[in-house]
């Protein structure tokens, strides 16, 4: 019991914090784009990011259990935690909060004709959607760690929390920075959790591997 009650905490830790990345890249392309494309660019893109993150957390749920991927997924995972950390440094959420309400507000950033076109910045949001949609489910896959329900729930959040309240949360956590400490915490542990599991685990870890390719 205890130990799924901190399993939740860490998802909905961990979908809090690492929504920055696309709430900036989203705010970015929408604010360069005239007022009247912008409301159309914002929810493409938020779209788009839910998808990619079905799609990769089908892909995360059958990989995870190959030997030697765990291993592989906590490096990744580990570079996650070094690039948040860099963010919370430079207030990435600032950023993002001034972004997206400046992408909301149709009398602020560029207000002249169309310069491209939605399915042009589309484009740009989707390839940079590919990254930060990874880093998400890889997280929250290895809290999980197996339990559908617990990766439903955090890639369900993760999708509700982008479509409704990316603005307010980037507030959130720029006022209260103590928020993306705690989270960088967390998804440091979990890191660590995997790489230890990556190794010694007797089904999935490297040495089990190893040992089965050496008849051991």
């Amino acid at each position: 019991m205890l130990d799924n009650a901190f399993d939740l905490g860490s998802i909905i830790i961990a979908d809090i914090v690492l929504s920055g990345d696309n709430a900036l890249i989203i705010g970015m392309v929408a604010a360069s784009l005239a007022p009247e494309l912008r409301r159309k660019a914002i929810v493409y893109g938020m779209v788009a990011a839910a998808l990619l993150r079905i799609v990769f957390a089908i892909i995360a749920t059958k990989l995870l259990g190959i030997p030697g991927l765990l291993l592989v997924g906590a490096i990744l995972l580990f570079w996650v935690c070094w690039r948040l950390f860099l963010e919370i440094r430079e207030n990435l959420d600032e950023d993002a909060a001034y972004r997206l309400e400046t992408a909301e507000d149709p009398t602020e950033g560029y207000t002249g004709k169309p310069r491209r076109t939605v399915g042009q910045a589309l484009v740009s949001i989707t390839i940079a959607d590919v990254s930060m949609s990874i880093d998400n489910v890889l997280a929250v896959a290895a809290i999980a760690d197996g339990n559908e329900r617990m990766l439903i729930f955090g890639l369900g959040l993760a999708i509700v929390l982008m479509a409704f309240a990316a603005t307010m949360i980037m507030k959130l956590l720029a006022r209260y920075p103590w928020i993306s400490w705690l989270g960088l915490l967390v998804l440091t542990y979990v890191a660590a959790e995997m790489f230890y599991r990556g190794i010694y685990d007797p089904r999935t870890g490297i040495l089990a591997f190893a040992s089965a390719m050496s008849g051991g």
